[in-house]
């Protein structure tokens, strides 16, 4: 046995992306004067349009028999799919893997690369007047250049979404009369729907990055004698508090335009780090006594009024570490402390085996 059992329902969400394109075409007659007199929607299902063409016949047919049912009514469209094939020219290598949080468990998850597959689908329109069916056409035509882009939600669980291409191949048009004047006709044209298949998503052992490093050197002809000038680092920070620590309460009522208030207290609070009042937050730019001065509106939170005795609390190293631990709810944002760090040539270079600067 290959592995264990997965079903992502990436073929059947396929399948029903696809229909849903064309589910909401309507058809318009007008008199001579070019009033609208009728409105058709028209329906749209899955199926081979034989299956439909050998419905309306049989309704022709057997008009007389109340045992039959009754027959369809044109203009409907029909699609089916038919066929499958492997696509070398979107393969990438097999061994390529990506990492993602699983929405439900919270942990990581790992998933090798999709397979690439085409997925041909057939869209049928059965018409018995022309005009009906040249509106149709028109109302289809006019988004395929020859590829219209779909956003499909592949795998729900890591929340994996891609823009699909569905890409008009042809139109091959069918005008009979072969039986007698209410014989139906058919204008019948194809697509292309390219989609990708997913493996199992395996539980990976790795964490997150956490932290980046890069150092910049000067003079690299020798790495033995380079001069060492700049080290990056970045980290993940938390932009909204996650700790409820009440650091402090509002001592008035803050308006929108304010942007100088008084607290109860202001020592547990420092310049150039942030705070959080309701859903606002902003960023301490002065304190005095008890008077703290703020930039409002930051990490795009929108800038309220706030009432007196409203909860301060304080975006800090605690909540930091609710982003490093990965507790932090599924779907927010987080934003990154930067650091650079100068050097005055110190003979040393960062040891990734040994996680510290050595020497050559």
């Amino acid at each position: 046995m290959l592995t264990n059992h997965f079903y992502h329902e990436i073929i059947r969400k396929t399948i029903v992306s696809f229909g849903t394109l064309f589910n909401n075409i309507e058809v318009q007659h007008k008199d001579r004067s070019g009033k609208t007199v009728s409105v058709v929607k028209v329906p749209i299902s899955y199926g081979p349009q034989q299956k439909f063409l050998a419905r309306v016949t049989q309704g022709r047919d057997y008009q007389g028999d109340s045992t039959v049912g009754t027959t369809l009514t044109l203009p409907r469209m029909s699609f089916e799919v038919m066929g499958m094939n492997y696509d070398s020219t979107r393969k990438v290598s097999t061994m390529q893997s990506f990492k993602s949080v699983n929405k439900n468990t919270k942990k990581m998850v790992k998933s090798f690369m999709p397979v690439p597959y085409n997925i041909n689908m057939s869209l049928s329109i059965l018409a018995k007047l022309n005009e009906d069916a040249i509106q149709i056409l028109e109302q289809i035509l006019p988004y395929f250049q020859p590829a219209f882009n779909l956003t499909i939600d592949l795998v729900d669980v890591i929340g994996e979404k891609r823009d699909m291409p569905i890409t008009l191949e042809g139109i091959q048009m069918e005008d009979n009369y072969e039986d007698d004047f209410l014989q139906r006709r058919a204008l019948v044209y194809t697509l292309s729907f390219k989609t990708y298949l997913f493996g199992p998503i395996n539980n990976s052992s790795d964490g997150l990055i956490e932290k980046v490093q890069a150092d910049y050197f000067t003079g690299t002809e020798n790495r033995k004698t380079a001069t060492r000038q700049q080290r990056y680092t970045a980290v993940p920070i938390a932009v909204k508090d996650y700790t409820q620590d009440d650091a402090a309460r509002t001592n008035e009522v803050i308006q929108p335009n304010v942007t100088s208030f008084e607290v109860n207290n202001a020592t547990p609070f420092s310049t150039k780090t942030y705070i959080q009042i309701d859903d606002e937050k902003m960023l301490i730019r002065g304190i005095s006594g008890n008077r703290i001065t703020v930039r409002r509106g930051e990490f795009g939170s929108d800038i309220v009024a706030h009432d007196i005795n409203i909860p301060i609390n304080s975006i800090n190293a605690q909540d930091d570490a609710k982003v490093v631990e990965r507790v932090i709810e599924f779907g927010d944002d987080f934003g990154f402390g930067e650091q650079v760090t100068d050097f005055a040539s110190d003979g040393t270079i960062y040891s990734e085996t040994q996680g510290r600067d050595s020497d050559l």
